[in-house]
């Protein structure tokens, strides 16, 4: 008997089998530590292992492949996969794990990318993690940003971050998410998660309606344009809080970057909006231990009285001294965080001039010199 949903019509005998060796391969991963699958037609399945890439002797065939996505993707994704070429969503192993995955075509092959997600919501302090974090998941209202590149930890951080508030407090979180990733136990929270194309059509949809289901925070996956942004400084001005991600370099440039999806005249009220609504930016950047694993390089920004007024003022020049400037009230700047982490013996001098915002100001504070937040040098 064959399943007909155009290319993919395949035996479900196959399917089966197929995606059954499949599971095999992520679970192998996992056992052996790895963070990212790669699996495409023709070529190695490759795993991610703390940052290097090492291929298996396994080189899956375009058909293999067909069997697999039509074997792990969900069904009312299929017809948009056909249509589009490219799809995302969320595939779990029971006794393994969660996997957020992409699934797209590349010179016609079928390609398939897997981040494994731990099943279980990290613990802050077991990540390393300033104690500021905790505060700022706290928080009663306002945003609260994670900015970094892909694979910099962002949702980990998060998550973390939401699991802390629901161990310790009694509050409603709603999550818009992409796919969803880590899966919550409620414990003192009342938590819903929805999934965007299963649970909710859009971001934009599902956090409009989150407005309307007595939520204390909103959890939306990602800002990915003007819409969600407004949307998002509307929710924290009638007091809820809301949490998100982004795609920026560092916590200093993530204002201005916020302002570059609306069109320009409409960008001088929504910086204002923004001063008044903005809680905090944490930016993060993965770097190597010394002895094996990895631990998060942050950049802390948080909307301080001298921050508030930068940004009502539009003076986004100040912002990298402020944070400077601030570590006394939590904030500190990636230059400031890979020196420590240095100091305290988790990463070489020289993955902390790599991860560094300016490897140069950095070597100078090796050498006792210190920049500083109004220019002068100390030592």
């Amino acid at each position: 008997m064959s399943i007909v949903v155009s290319e993919f019509e395949i035996d479900e005998a196959g399917v089966a089998t197929d995606v059954e060796y499949f599971n095999e391969i992520l679970k192998t991963g996992v056992e052996n530590g790895c963070s990212d699958v790669h699996i495409k037609a023709n070529s190695p399945a490759t795993f991610r292992i703390s940052t290097a890439l090492q291929s298996l002797d396994f080189v899956p065939t375009q058909e293999w492949m067909r069997n697999v996505i039509k074997g792990i993707c969900p069904k009312h994704l299929l017809p948009g996969l056909e249509a589009d070429r490219e799809t995302d969503f969320s595939y779990a192993i029971h006794g393994v794990g969660r996997f957020r995955t992409n699934v797209f075509q590349a010179l016609g092959r079928w390609c398939i990318v897997m981040r494994y997600i731990k099943s279980n919501p990290p613990d802050l302090a077991k990540l390393g993690l300033p104690p500021i974090l905790s505060e700022i998941a706290e928080s009663e209202r306002g945003i609260i940003l994670m900015a970094g590149t892909t694979g910099s930890g962002k949702s980990t951080t998060m998550a973390a971050m939401l699991e802390h508030v629901n161990t310790m407090f009694r509050k409603h979180i709603v999550t818009l998410e992409d796919p969803i990733e880590f899966v919550f136990e409620e414990n003192q929270c009342i938590i819903e998660q929805r999934e965007v194309t299963l649970d909710t059509m859009t971001f934009q949809r599902g956090l409009k309606s989150a407005l309307r289901q007595d939520p204390d925070i909103i959890m939306v996956g990602e800002m990915r344009d003007a819409i969600s942004f407004k949307a998002s400084i509307n929710a924290a001005d009638t007091g809820h809080m809301v949490m998100s991600t982004m795609h920026t370099t560092n916590a200093a440039s993530s204002p201005g970057r916020i302002l570059e999806y609306f069109p320009p005249e409409e960008r001088e009220s929504v910086r204002k909006q923004l001063a008044g609504t903005l809680k905090a930016i944490i930016c993060q950047r993965m770097c190597p231990k010394i002895g094996g694993g990895m631990v998060p390089a942050q950049e802390i920004f948080l909307n301080s009285p001298t921050m508030r007024k930068a940004l009502e003022e539009g003076a986004f020049g100040k912002i990298p001294a402020i944070i400077e400037g601030s570590r006394d009230e939590g904030m500190q700047s990636f230059n400031q965080c890979v020196y420590n982490l240095c100091q305290e013996g988790i990463i070489t001098k020289e993955t902390a001039l790599e991860k560094a915002t300016n490897a140069q100001a950095v070597a100078m504070m090796f050498e006792g010199i210190f920049l500083s937040s109004g220019g002068g040098i100390t030592g």
